[in-house]
């Protein structure tokens, strides 16, 4: 649990609570590195962050935060095999063009990787669907079809299928609506992923 006077967002305190103490972290898309800090300075975890956007480099560092800006597409191929302990795609994965090359190279540099994703099965996606005839647009998907830089929906099921095809052991999952974790009919009501995979 993270025991820092500021508390970190909902969705990156699950991801802090399955982080074991000491590990090597690679963190693609760290933003302005309010995961990388707290794993620091409360789990001594040591690594790096991968941040393409120039403002989200600069915060990460005044954080104290290692923070390498690259494009997450080719920024994996300056890393050796198993480099790392884990490596998190938090909420990227669905913005990136080449999916499975992505997960490949994540497996390659780590013993094991954490992903999370809009789930595009959300209850309230299917009825603005369904009943608005238009693109859902939620909390976890904040934009318009037009200028949305997502360009990979998926539902917990098309990821279990990935994992499957991409020879990627899940070893743990989670959904969350809101802040509030989902244990019931996941696909339906979770409007955002956690996956474990090695």
């Amino acid at each position: 649990m993270n025991t820092s006077s500021t508390p970190l967002r909902g969705d990156l305190q699950m991801i802090f609570d399955w982080i074991t103490p000491n590990s090597r972290v690679l963190d693609l898309g760290c933003g302005d590195g309010e995961l990388l800090a707290a794993l620091i300075k409360h789990k001594n975890c040591q690594g790096y962050g991968l941040e393409i956007a120039t403002s989200s480099v600069l915060a990460a560092m005044q954080r104290g935060v290692n923070v390498i800006q690259a494009d997450l597409e080719v920024g994996l191929q300056h890393f050796n095999d198993n480099s790392f302990d884990i490596i998190v795609l938090s909420q990227t994965i669905q913005a990136m063009k080449n999916t499975e090359n992505i997960l490949q190279e994540m497996k390659r540099v780590a013993r094991e990787a954490i992903v999370t994703f809009p789930n595009f099965g959300y209850w309230r996606n299917r009825l603005q669907i369904a009943l608005g005839g238009h693109m859902p647009v939620s909390e976890r998907m904040p934009y318009q079809w037009y200028n949305t830089p997502n360009i990979h929906w998926c539902t917990l099921q098309d990821f279990d299928k990935l994992c499957s095809k991409n020879h990627l052991k899940v070893l743990q999952r989670a959904v969350m609506s809101g802040n509030k974790r989902i244990s019931l009919w996941p696909n339906l009501l979770g409007s955002l992923a956690f996956y474990r995979v090695g």
